[in-house]
């Protein structure tokens, strides 16, 4: 189970996340799962520049000392309708930031507030997308985050299907 964490700070936390859990309970849910035999993972998501960017490292910190074996970010994503709902948010929350946010993301985004091409959306693109990348797996090594995302499929489990049975003349009702 991978848990989405904005920042450690609950008030950011609240402001991007009006109804979500609070940090603090998210860290706590990561260190009961693992005691049941489920692994936990991280999400710093979404990175958004100038805004909770600066709380990379210490997301993932907080994360590994909670149980999560398991990191990853994304960073902030604006298709379609989402950019003047991000827009609206960013001129009540953080007027004195917004244009450098928006002229960030747009940095990121070839010029636009989106870029839906694969290996583009989740991570950006330039200098500053190369830089987040490069502080992300700094910390991803030096806290000794396992390589990759989701554990092994196991298929043993998996049985084959039976085969399809003749329609009947009734038909079926499920």
């Amino acid at each position: 189970m991978h848990f989405s964490v904005t920042s450690l700070d609950p008030r950011l936390s609240a402001r991007l996340e009006p109804r979500a859990s609070a940090p603090h309970a998210r860290l706590r849910a990561m260190r009961t799962l693992p005691e049941a035999g489920v692994p936990v993972g991280v999400m710093v998501a979404p990175v958004i520049p100038w805004i909770n960017d600066h709380a990379l490292e210490a997301v993932l910190e907080a994360a590994h000392a909670a149980g999560a074996d398991s990191a990853g970010y994304v960073l902030l994503r604006l298709p379609h309708e989402v950019a003047p709902l991000f827009r609206d948010w960013l001129q009540a929350h953080h007027p004195d930031r917004a244009a450098h946010v928006m002229s960030t993301v747009q940095q990121l985004r070839g010029g636009k507030d989106y870029d839906s091409a694969f290996g583009k959306r989740m991570r950006g693109e330039g200098v500053y997308a190369d830089l987040l990348a490069r502080r992300f797996a700094l910390a991803h090594k030096r806290l000794g985050y396992a390589e990759r995302m989701r554990p092994a499929l196991d298929c043993s489990r998996f049985v084959r299907p039976l085969p399809p049975r003749a329609p009947s003349p009734q038909g079926e009702l499920f």
